[in-house]
């Protein structure tokens, strides 16, 4: 998921991830309520859930459109190519470079075996104490 800082309405968004550290790319069309909010260099919150549920992520950054042909070129996949009728020069097309500054992270703490021994009477929540974590990113 994928919102500005101080809006509303994060969206489902494909991230494409290039380097540890990002930058984290997305396409976009132009006509998305993202690129209407979308200031020159805008904060923004891009939220992660593993497909098994197992870690979840918040990450915090600034948010630009890019206009990097060459970007373009080196990301452009079939995926992205279905949403967009006229394909890379498609002029509802968007590219967004979103810079990762900070981030927190989740393990899922939630399991039988927490439930065991909540029952037995230890609390879960000095297990869980080890499962979060806050890395700084980028620059």
């Amino acid at each position: 998921m994928l919102g500005l800082a101080g809006e509303d309405g994060a969206r489902p968004m494909t991230a494409q991830i290039e380097k540890e550290g990002g930058p984290i790319w997305f396409f976009t069309a132009k006509d998305t309520e993202i690129m209407k909010n979308l200031a020159q260099d805008h904060g923004a919150i891009a939220t992660f859930a593993s497909k098994s549920h197992d870690l979840f992520a918040t990450i915090h950054g600034s948010l630009v459109q890019d206009t990097d042909r060459k970007a373009i070129e080196r990301l452009w996949n079939p995926f992205i190519a279905a949403w967009f009728e006229k394909g890379k020069d498609d002029p509802k097309l968007v590219l967004l470079r979103f810079d990762p500054k900070h981030a927190e992270v989740w393990i899922d703490a939630s399991s039988i075996m927490a439930g065991i021994k909540m029952l037995l009477g230890f609390d879960p929540k000095e297990e869980y104490r080890d499962k979060t974590g806050e890395v700084q990113l980028g620059r």
